[in-house]
C-alpha cells in the first residue's frame, strides 16, 4: 500500500514539474488591427511569455537556474540563433519546441536586444 502511494506521489510529482516547464498550450499573445495584420509585440508581452513558459528554468530575473544566464544573451546569439534555440532545442537541458509561432518570435526578439 505504501508503495502504491509513494509511486502515485511521485507520477504526479514528475507531471507538475514538467507542466511547470512550459509544458502545455501555446497560449498567444498577440493581437490583430482592424486591417488583420498582426500587431508588434512589446516588451511586456515578452516578459509575460517568458514568465509562463521560460522562468522556471532561466529565472524570473534572466539570471538562471536550471538553465544558464540569459541576461546578456543578444550579445551571444542573434534572434535568428535564439528562434533556432526555440524551434530545436540545444544539447545541456533547452528542449524543443517550449515555444512556438508568434510567441516564439516575440521572445527572440526580446532576448536579441539583451545586450
Amino acid at each position: 500500500m505504501k508503495k502504491k502511494l509513494l509511486t502515485l506521489l511521485l507520477g504526479t510529482s514528475l507531471v507538475m514539474g514538467l507542466a511547470a516547464c512550459g509544458g502545455g498550450k501555446d497560449n498567444s499573445s498577440s493581437t490583430k488591427k482592424d486591417s488583420g495584420t498582426t500587431e508588434t509585440s512589446n516588451a511586456s508581452d515578452a516578459q509575460k511569455i517568458f514568465d509562463q513558459k521560460c522562468s522556471s528554468c532561466h529565472g524570473g530575473d534572466l539570471k538562471g537556474g536550471m538553465g544558464p544566464n540569459l541576461t546578456k544573451v543578444g550579445s551571444k546569439y542573434s534572434k535568428a540563433e535564439i528562434l533556432d534555440i526555440l524551434k530545436n532545442g540545444k544539447s545541456g537541458g533547452m528542449p524543443a519546441g517550449l515555444v512556438s509561432g508568434n510567441d516564439a518570435d516575440t521572445i527572440a526578439t526580446w532576448l536579441a536586444a539583451k545586450k
